[in-house]
Formats: structure tokens, C-alpha cells, sequence
């Protein structure tokens, strides 16, 4: 099925803007994650108590509830844990807390939800899960999950490399994929989200994803270089012609794709929301990068140590 009909878009011939667009990102980026401290961790990096609460009505168990934060963080203050972040989980009478509390954790918020019972008298307050993470557990999660990304970027140059049987081609997704994991984190940093497994396992299913489409693209290359190499100016007109060629196999992927994670986002609830918009946010980088990153990396490479096509056109001339 193709989207357009022969598009002839010249993305080689804006790729420098795109260079610049992409370094101003990563270095916001950058910048936001060191004022910030590094990346903002959740419980399960940084250790503390993830504690999850239902209220219901004892009168009527199904009738829909809003339960206020400010008085449930007032109950918390009285424990001297004001400071942990109180907010509705899934629902408004769901109430989620991060706490940095690993020591006596279970006495501590037996004490609390006690408390709690006592504020509101006219709900049965419910403890549906409480998971505590210690600080040593998190810092070897911490070490784990970012050996785990650049294991995957390792072993991605390598299959790259060996499958294109051309460096270039590795070194160009691994950029790319670097791109796209350096600007979601960004992006995470400036809005202030925590990072969370689940979000580790987002960045790994966007490098996977990212890959995909730069593979797509870098096989029609391979390809249209057998073809065309002898009959082409330069080498970007390969490339350029290769991703046009894709496009509309990248545009329809990646706008289902792309739908479904807005439709997770949307209606998915504050269980998933944060996962959903790291794949949100890694679908469209992603693609853009497959375009703008991992291919012109291949053209600037072959335009700096000179192509025999180039070479063959310049002696025509003279």
C-alpha cells in the first residue's frame, strides 16, 4: 500500500538544519538533566514505599468518589512526610503515594493508614498494594538499567555492522538511537517525570522500534546502491531517493503505531500514562531520526573521504 505517489522530497538537502534542530534539542536536554541533578528516579531507583489506596463509601461501595490530596497530604504531614508525592491513580477515590520511607516501612504506614481511617470515618480506606524498594536494591537497578542500554546500542553496532557489511551504516543507527533515548530522557527531565522500570523498558521498546525503521531504510539504500550508483551525481541522491521510496511505508507504520500510544495515553489511565508518553514521544523522535540522523550520518561519511561516482563526474566535467 503506498500513502504517496511518488513523493520527491529533498531531505538530504535540509539535513544540516536538521543537524542543527537535533543538536539544540540534545543540548537542552542536557542542560535540563544537569540543573535537575541527572534524571528524576521513582521509588524504584531511589528506593522509598509505593503505597496505593482505594476509599469506598460503606454505605454504597459502587458510588464514584473524589477524594481530596490536600487532606490526605495533611494526615502525612503529621507523620513528617508531606514532602512525598500524593496523587489520584487511575481514578479519583485511587490515591497513589511515593515515600522515602525503607526503614519500618510496614509499622510506618500502618500508623498512617490508621490515621486515615480515622479522617474519614464515612469510607472504608483499603490497602491495595505497598512495595518498598531499599536505597542499595536501587542503585543496582539504577547500574543495571543503564548497562542494559548501552549493551543493546553495543550489540545493535555489531549486528549493524555485520548485516551491512559497512560501519558507517552501524555507527549511523547507533546515533541515531542515542538521539532518540538522550532527547526522551530530556523531554522527561523538563516536564519533570520520574523514571521508573516502566519507563526503562519504554526506552528499550523505542530503540527497538527506531532500529526497525532506520533498517527499512538502510536496506532500500543497499539496494538503489547496486542499482543506481553508476547513473547518480552523488551519493545523497541515493539516500534521498531511498527514503522517498520508504515514506510511505514509514508514514502509515508509524501513524498507526503512533495512534494506538495516544489512544494508551488518553484513556489508559495515570497507571500507564508516563510509558505512554515515552513511546509517544520515541515514535515520533524515532521516525524523524530513521530520516534526519541515521542516514544523512552515512552521507556526510562518504561525501568526507569522496565517492568514485563524485570522482567519475568531476573528471567528466573537465
Amino acid at each position: 500500500m503506498r500513502f504517496l505517489k511518488n513523493p520527491n522530497v529533498n531531505f538530504m538537502g535540509t539535513r544540516k538544519p536538521a543537524f542543527y534542530f537535533s543538536m539544540t534539542l540534545i543540548i537542552l536536554s542536557v542542560i535540563s538533566l544537569i540543573l535537575h541533578g541527572g534524571p528524576k528516579f521513582s521509588v524504584d531507583f531511589r528506593g522509598g514505599t509505593f503505597w496505593e489506596l482505594r476509599f469506598e463509601d460503606k454505605t454504597d461501595p459502587t458510588k464514584p468518589l473524589d477524594i481530596p490530596i490536600d487532606k490526605i497530604r495533611a494526615v502525612f504531614d503529621e507523620f513528617g512526610l508531606g514532602k512525598s508525592e500524593i496523587k489520584h491513580y487511575g481514578s479519583p477515590q485511587e490515591i497513589s503515594v511515593r515515600a522515602d520511607v525503607t526503614e519500618n516501612a510496614d509499622e510506618v504506614f500502618d500508623h498512617i493508614l490508621t490515621r486515615l481511617r480515622e479522617t474519614f470515618p464515612d469510607y472504608n480506606v483499603i490497602e491495595r498494594r505497598k512495595e518498598t524498594v531499599g536505597p542499595k536494591i536501587g542503585k543496582e537497578l539504577v547500574g543495571a538499567a543503564i548497562r542494559a542500554i548501552f549493551v543493546a546500542l553495543l550489540l545493535i553496532l555489531i549486528y549493524v555492522r555485520l548485516r551491512f557489511k559497512d560501519l558507517r551504516f552501524g555507527v549511523g543507527a547507533v546515533v541515531a538511537l542515542f538521539h532518540d533515548v538522550t532527547i526522551t530522557l530530556g523531554l522527561f527531565s523538563v516536564l519533570d517525570l520520574e523514571i521508573s522500570i516502566a519507563i526503562v523498558a519504554a526506552l528499550l521498546t523505542i530503540i527497538g522500534y527506531s532500529l526497525n525503521d532506520t533498517i527499512v531504510v538502510y536496506d532500500r539504500i543497499r539496494e538503489n546502491l547496486k542499482t543506481f550508483r553508476r547513473s547518480i551525481e552523488d551519493y545523497a541522491s541515493v539516500v534521498n531517493r531511498s527514503i522517498n521510496e520508504t515514506l510511505s511505508r514509514t508514514i502509515i507504520t508509524s501513524g498507526t503505531t503512533l495512534m494506538v500510544v495516544l489512544i494508551l495515553y488518553l484513556f489508559g489511565g495515570k497507571v500507564i500514562q508516563d510509558f505512554a508518553l515515552a513511546l509517544i514521544i520515541g515514535i515520533i523522535i524515532g521516525t524523524y531520526s530513521s530520516i534526519y540522523i541515521a542516514s544523512p550520518v552515512i552521507v556526510e561519511w562518504e561525501e568526507r573521504r569522496g565517492t568514485p561516482a563524485k570522482v567519475a563526474v568531476k573528471k567528466k566535467t573537465h
